[in-house]
């Protein structure tokens, strides 16, 4: 059914005749390497965030053993895209397994939630790319292995609800097998936060993401979870967060189903106004739909026909499996079609995956299908890759990457590619509480199709983004633009020229575009 989606959705959306390939060129960056033992062969998240207000994001790397990095991008907009090191004190931090920006205290700076071998960290975001340790929100983390993160608003609270995925409890002396950690979900009273609640069974997460997956305006969380540590009895899971935390079931919906989980990415590819989902796996790469007229979540996978699996290297002369790791969607052309970046590499020596095991960067075609141009737009690094983030570093309008690496150094790639099409950059703003409006749709039309966008925090491998959305446009030159706000107004729709970064403002339902 997605291909045949696909195929209809083709036809809608304004893809861009591009002759040429993609191309990314790689860029001179400080040394920073993700490095450690058992408790870091899992790991490695990059977040990247605008921390010092000139609205070009920085990149903050885990380094599991090392100490943790901030780069500082001081890129020339519409230039050279350049970094330099400039970790705080507090961020110096160690045993680090990733991180994401959320506003936690909605101030309009953003916070870094740290996830570590150890006690995890709530930072609150100052001036000048400055963190330190909240001390009145009554948030205590206890001594686990944080591997996973998400976090959404729920009704009538002014802090954020925050889940927490928990991998191997440590201190179980029958581990690490069938020794997987419950995972910790807070949510706020008032202020501050309850003690953390256990969501249990937990099955050794590697991702969590809150998601308004069917478009009804709850959000809830889905899991990946890994096999090779819950070994049986275990599976993917999807949590109802109505009201006290429910496991869905097959009699909700629910297709129950294990696999090596490593991360989640959540996108409408198809053109339906539905989400997709892409699950990373040792193994194949698990690209998802829910299934039309079925009730409740019903998914099915489709990786096949869409050319999406990923299941072994396409170039470095290693035909064994490949382990996918953080993926990311994004249209690196402009032509209105989303991509998908696939960070890949061997746990560490595993001798049934594939050591050399290059990363995928599939580009869509008009049919709906993807074809591999990994080696082509020179990305296909043979590194142990982890993390990884699709951005727009030098504000161009071109999305450009940076990649984790295990045991090697962090790399970065300029967009370079040529004969591109129109974009379009949206940051939504509101009112205390979740300023960023997380949990809010953007949609994009342009006469033909519309593009529909969730704003969330989570998913991805230990790692995640906070900023505008951006959007490919193909050669449209106007669009249309409206947001359904996290609690369910729908705004008019505001007609926008292409090739702006624009802040989206809320009053009531409405909307107000500004560009900056």
């Amino acid at each position: 059914m997605l291909r045949n989606l696909l195929f209809l959705g083709a036809a809608a959306l304004p893809a861009a005749a591009i002759a040429e390939p993609p191309r990314f060129d790689p860029v001179e960056v400080p040394d920073h390497v993700y490095s450690g033992g058992w408790e870091h062969f899992v790991g490695g998240g990059l977040a990247a965030f605008d921390c010092d207000g000139d609205n070009l994001p920085e990149l903050f790397a885990a380094g599991g053993e090392a100490p943790a990095s901030l780069l500082r991008n001081v890129s020339v907009r519409g230039g050279i895209v350049s970094f330099v090191r400039d970790t705080p004190p507090s961020l110096q931090l160690v045993g680090v397994i990733g991180a994401y920006p959320v506003d936690v205290d909605s101030d309009g700076m953003l916070d870094l939630v740290v996830l570590r071998a150890g006690r995890n960290e709530l930072l609150r975001g100052g001036a000048d790319c400055s963190f330190a340790r909240f001390e009145t929100l009554g948030f205590q983390s206890p001594d686990q292995w944080t591997t996973a993160f998400s976090a959404t608003w729920e009704t009538g609270q002014f802090l954020p609800t925050l889940a927490f995925g928990n991998y191997v409890d440590r201190t179980r002396s029958d581990g690490p097998f069938e020794a997987c950690d419950d995972n910790s979900l807070y949510r706020p009273a008032g202020p501050a936060y309850r003690t953390a609640a256990a969501l249990s069974p937990g099955y050794c997460a590697l991702s969590i993401l809150y998601s308004d997956w069917n478009r009804q305006g709850q959000r809830d969380l889905r899991i990946s979870n890994d096999r090779h540590y819950y070994v049986r009895g275990g599976q993917e899971q999807l949590w109802d967060m109505s009201g006290p935390p429910r496991l869905y079931t097959e009699q909700d919906g629910w297709q129950s189903f294990s696999l090596w989980g490593m991360g989640i990415a959540s996108r409408d590819i198809s053109g339906d106004g539905v989400p997709e989902l892409f699950l990373s796996s040792m193994g194949d790469q698990r690209l998802q739909e829910r299934v039309p007229g079925q009730l409740g979540p019903f998914y099915r996978d489709v990786p096949f026909g869409t050319g999406t699996t990923a299941h072994r290297p396409f170039t470095g002369g290693d035909g064994r499996p490949s382990t996918g790791w953080h993926i990311s969607f994004g249209d690196v052309q402009n032509d209105g079609l989303d991509d998908v970046f696939i960070a890949k590499g061997n746990v560490e020596q595993m001798p049934d995956s594939a050591m050399k095991d290059p990363n995928n960067l599939l580009i869509q075609k008009p049919n709906g299908t993807f074809a591999e141009f990994g080696d082509v737009a020179g990305v296909a690094s043979l590194g142990r890759s982890r993390g990884a983030v699709l951005m727009d570093f030098n504000l161009d309008g071109l999305l450009d990457l940076a990649v984790v690496n295990r045991r090697a150094p962090l790399e970065v790639y300029r967009n370079t590619s040529s004969d591109t099409g129109n974009w379009l950059s949206v940051r939504l703003e509101q009112s205390a509480p979740n300023v960023d409006a997380v949990g809010a749709w953007i949609e994009v039309d342009d006469g033909t199709g519309i593009q529909a966008r969730e704003i969330t925090v989570g998913g991805g491998h230990a790692g995640g983004r906070a900023g505008p959305e951006h959007f490919g446009l193909g050669r449209a030159e106007r669009v249309r633009l409206r947001v359904i706000w996290p609690d369910g107004p729908v705004s008019d729709w505001v007609e926008v020229s292409a090739g702006q970064m624009l802040s989206a403002s809320r009053s009531g339902r409405a909307v107000t575009v500004t560009a900056y």
